[in-house]
């Protein structure tokens, strides 16, 4: 017995001194706080300035400590990825697309931590407050602007384009990942229509990367799987469609579970602008990729749906309707690659326009910086798959394509022939009977379609 009071007594000096190693938690007044409605504000107070601010805001058994130590390292770290406190100093468009993300990480259960709210319940997030962010944020609630500022197509004038970017000689990222020079190359997965920040998105796989998404082989990737995300700013044209406009970044992940086994099996980087500079200021930048897909863990850090036709017995991890393309066709336009894309806003509608290789070969010998209209050589087959569109199940502010409405093929035949022009629509694209001006139009608006500018 005495040896034990002895130990007992040792365990709680042991723990009273613990009490003073007591590293500081930096604390102080807003600076820049996020101007919004005081609902809004509410919620964001309640459920994330515990973390996110430089107020502190402890639990009395917060303060003991070693549970003290691990909750100010997640304070720290949670401020160093967003606090805000300051987040008010940034420009309008950061600060709504880092609400953006705070929202999909609420309603993906990423946060607040599990953890967190199993000892601080009040700080959960309840659906009606997660709606509320939600209708506060409205995605394509304004169109986005055309070029010029105004709701007019840009002129037809020719303008200034740079001389297209020697693509092996792009520099690499500040985490050693090499740029890919053949991505353009690589063949559609999905493409996005992003209300929160009104960009359109290619997202393109490497040969490998394709075949795991048609087998559905892709809990996990496979090592040597490539994605790149390519990002354009929309522009609302006098056609009453939204084009691709400035082109913005292209971002690659590249899976390898052992070289990248710190940062969840995934190499990450991103090149800006039509000069194609690295994004990272130091390898920190990793940081951001890691922790913005850190929810999607269990789709192997992957946020995209493939359009494929495999079925798989989990729901939400692939994109079959947007695949149901009908298989008697005489092309599988999914498995050419992809020119650019549009939204009609009014009919909810997302079209893709494809080409087949000799008009691929076409576009790349021309210069991928023109926007100017393609001239495209006997042998070119084009395909415009225009989808109805619904909300990405996996992220707030994203719109991916969903059941086919139409395809419509042109192939380019030998100089001085007609271009042939095929169409098929409904929910089972059977061919309907057209006019020959209709058939005449829709073939010259699908010829005359700009390639998404490329650096």
């Amino acid at each position: 017995m005495k040896m034990f009071g002895k130990l007992a007594l040792a365990m709680v000096s042991a723990f009273a001194l613990l009490q003073f190693i007591r590293p500081d938690i930096p604390s102080g007044p807003a600076t820049a706080e996020m101007q919004a409605p005081p609902q809004v504000r509410h919620i964001l107070e309640k459920s994330c300035y515990s973390c996110h601010s430089d107020q502190r805001r402890l639990s009395w058994f917060d303060e003991v400590a070693p549970a003290y130590w691990l909750v100010r390292r997640d304070i720290l770290t949670a401020r160093a990825q967003l606090d805000f406190s300051t987040l008010g100093s940034k420009p309008t468009v950061a600060q709504k697309a880092t609400l953006f993300e705070a929202v999909n990480m609420i309603q993906l259960g990423a946060m607040p931590l599990p953890m967190f709210t199993a000892l601080h319940p009040d700080a959960r997030v309840t659906p009606e407050e997660l709606s509320l962010l939600r209708s506060y944020l409205a995605p394509w609630s304004s169109l986005p602007p055309s070029k010029n500022g105004s709701n007019e197509q840009p002129a037809a004038a020719p303008e200034q384009v740079p001389e297209p970017v020697n693509l092996a000689a792009v520099g690499t990222e500040f985490n050693g990942l090499a740029f890919e020079p053949g991505f353009e190359n690589w063949k559609p997965i999905s493409f996005t229509d992003r209300g929160d920040n009104n960009t359109f998105r290619f997202v393109l796989g490497n040969d490998i990367a394709v075949k795991a998404a048609r087998s559905g082989n892709i809990s996990p990737w496979p090592d040597g799987s490539r994605f790149a995300k390519i990002a354009w700013q929309q522009e609302l044209w006098s056609d009453g469609l939204i084009h691709p406009g400035k082109f913005l970044q292209v971002e690659f992940m590249v899976k390898s579970a052992h070289l990248y086994r710190k940062t969840d099996g995934w190499g990450w980087g991103r090149w800006r602008g039509m000069d194609l500079k690295p994004y990272g200021k130091d390898a920190g930048f990793v940081g951001e990729c890691t922790s913005c897909h850190r929810p999607m863990r269990g789709d192997d850090s992957v946020y995209t749906l493939p359009i494929t036709p495999v079925k798989m017995n989990r729901e939400e991890v692939v994109n079959n309707r947007a695949s149901a393309l009908a298989q008697g066709m005489s092309y599988q336009p999914l498995e050419w690659s992809a020119i650019t894309l549009y939204v009609a806003p009014g009919a909810h509608t997302m079209a893709a326009l494809l080409g087949n290789d000799v008009a691929m070969r076409a576009l790349r010998a021309r210069g991928a910086a023109s926007r100017e209209p393609q001239t495209y050589p006997p042998g070119a087959v084009l395909a415009l798959v225009t989808w109805a569109q619904r909300d990405d199940p996996h992220w707030f502010g994203a719109r991916i394509p969903d059941a086919p409405r139409s395809i419509e093929f042109v192939q380019v035949n030998a100089q001085g022939t007609a271009s042939t022009y095929q169409r098929f629509e409904g929910s089972r694209l059977v061919e309907p009977t057209h006019s020959t001006e209709s058939a005449a139009r829709r073939r010259s608006f699908i010829l005359n379609l700009a390639p998404a500018r490329m650096p």
